[in-house]
């Protein structure tokens, strides 16, 4: 079954190649990107922030990777300081001692007293030569010691920034982060106190059964006012003057003004 269905694939692959010729892959590719970029648009918003935050937090151990470099390097830099303050001291005293034989030889004596004990000329020019070969490896040492002083205090540098770029970056990722779904919930609010909402809602249907509730307690009360209101037969309990008729001609009747008295000069 799997090999007449890898037969049937490769035909179809093979057809789509010579009736496309060379855009076959072109067609693939634009094909695969359409297909990527509907299932990316597929996935819910909340599932993508929730990913963003878990790919952020993902960031802490390279985080604390860089922190332990950087703490390892400094550790490095400060014993290379020490071993340069050592040999610099060392160098400072071998230089005295050279310069105190050179100037003895220079004298032109044929015996030196040191320490109480006495030395010919030539081994002090011979103890001074084997000195002044330690000092040049010394002051040799020394150029190299800062040489690589001086290259680690610059890579440990560059990973300071790196690892302040990192870190920048990684608050303002969480800030991003934090307003989108801030901006995600006040979405959420908004279509949750909107009047237009699905029928197949929980919300629509309280809606639609509180709405009902109000037109039957409506209804019901224009019932009742009705049955106050209106009679099917002439009320028997209720009195009415006797001088009814009089009373509506009298509220209806033509007034007529007072008449003008006028003073007799």
């Amino acid at each position: 079954m799997v090999k007449k269905v890898l037969v049937i694939g490769g035909g179809v692959v093979l057809l789509g190649a010579l009736l496309v010729g060379r855009d076959a892959f072109s067609y693939l590719r634009t094909s695969v990107g359409y297909v990527t970029d509907a299932a990316r648009e597929s996935v819910p918003i909340e599932f993508q922030v929730d990913r963003a935050r878990g790919m952020i937090q993902d960031l802490v151990p390279e985080v604390r990777k860089n922190m332990h470099v950087i703490a390892k390097e400094e550790v490095e830099v400060a014993r290379l300081e020490e071993q340069i303050a050592e040999c610099r001291a060392r160098l400072e005293k071998e230089k005295e001692q050279l310069l105190r034989l050179n100037t003895d030889l220079a004298t032109g004596k044929d015996t030196f007293v040191y320490a109480s004990r006495g030395y010919t000329a030539d081994e002090v020019r011979a103890d001074l030569a084997g000195r002044f070969e330690r000092y040049k490896t010394g002051e040799a040492t020394l150029a190299s010691f800062s040489e690589i002083r001086n290259a680690r205090e610059k890579s440990l540098k560059a990973a300071r920034r790196k690892l302040e770029g990192m870190l920048a970056s990684k608050r303002q990722l969480q800030v991003e982060v934090e307003n989108l779904e801030a901006r995600l919930q006040m979405i959420a609010a908004a279509k949750a106190t909107s009047e237009y909402q699905f029928d197949e809602s929980r919300l629509g249907r309280v809606k639609e059964l509180v709405a009902n509730l109000r037109s039957r307690l409506e209804v019901a009360e224009k019932l009742v006012n009705a049955e106050v209101y209106y009679h099917d037969e002439i009320p028997l309990d209720q009195a009415t003057p006797a001088d009814i008729v009089e009373q509506v001609a009298e509220h209806f009747a033509p007034k007529t003004p007072p008449a003008i008295k006028v003073a007799k000069q």
